[in-house]
């Protein structure tokens, strides 16, 4: 199998077939993120990403049942090469129950109504979109390059083509200064997506992006490890979904937490509560990490 660079797929994609069809991120711009910066976007040639797929039937095609489509936004592509690929998936992975990707409210924003359900009908189920956060000050610094009301927008295209959202909000996006205004803001803005899945992740201070330069400037402060926690509290105690599977489990977060939304929320707070007073749940710093 080709892969061009450091490859990254959510969590819950572990034991799927990562499918590189296109290579870095079409946005590109995040200042929080590293992940797509040695890479300029582009998408692959057709026969290749067919052939990878027809190279990985060969091996192990029965086993196949989650497929995972690289890189940062891989909804980018056109409908024209997205028709081909899903429908080679289908036809090479007989057992194939799921097809995700993730996504940008630009990229759903930039799709029509007809060809998200088209693409929904050819097996694209899942979507992952990272807002980050709800507060439309601190999508501008992090240049997110959407505002929440964009967010909204692109998750009800979402729904009406069918497709199922997971979410993800960044813990300590909004700095010192606003932290509450985000992880509030967040929360309204997760009630109106109403995703099936929900997470959050802390922000990592990643040297050479712009938020790590402008942290070692003095122009943005890292809330601190309770304030995060709150953060966290009021996130959880404010988002009202339909029905969400609530995780905050990633590596970068410093309590690993869930349960299902709004079901469980008293016995998440609790969890919240009682690691603020007792630090002992608690990652440490040397294990975090993207």
């Amino acid at each position: 199998m080709r892969y061009e660079g450091t490859v990254y797929r959510p969590p819950s994609e572990a034991n799927s077939f990562l499918l590189q069809a296109t290579i870095g991120c079409s946005w590109n711009n995040c200042t929080y993120c590293s992940m797509y910066a040695d890479k300029k976007f582009r998408v692959r040639p057709l026969d290749e990403t067919l052939g990878d797929i027809a190279v990985a039937g060969r091996s192990f095609a029965a086993q196949v049942r989650k497929v995972f489509v690289m890189d940062g936004d891989a909804l980018a592509m056109d409908l024209g090469l997205w028709e081909p690929i899903l429908m080679a998936l289908k036809v090479t992975f007989p057992n194939l129950r799921r097809v995700s990707c993730y996504a940008t409210a630009k990229n759903l924003l930039d799709k029509s109504a007809a060809e998200m359900t088209r693409l929904r009908e050819l097996g694209l189920e899942l979507l992952y979109i990272g807002p980050e956060s709800g507060d439309d000050t601190t999508l501008r610094r992090i240049a997110k390059g959407a505002d929440a009301a964009d967010h909204a927008e692109a998750a009800a295209k979402t729904r009406a083509a069918g497709m199922k959202q997971s979410l993800i909000f960044l813990l300590g996006a909004g700095g010192a200064e606003r932290s509450v205004e985000h992880a509030t803001a967040s929360a309204r803005l997760a009630t109106t997506m109403d995703p099936e899945f929900l997470s959050t992740l802390t922000l990592m201070l990643t040297p050479a992006t712009p938020i790590y330069n402008q942290a070692q400037a003095g122009r943005f402060t890292m809330p601190g490890v309770d304030d995060l926690l709150q953060e966290l509290r009021i996130f959880v105690r404010e988002v009202n979904p339909t029905a969400t599977i609530f995780r905050c489990n990633h590596a970068s977060n410093y309590l690993a937490i869930g349960g299902r939304l709004p079901r469980d929320r008293e016995a998440i707070l609790q969890q919240i509560d009682a690691a603020r007073i007792d630090s002992g749940p608690l990652r440490a710093e040397w294990s975090r990490g993207l």
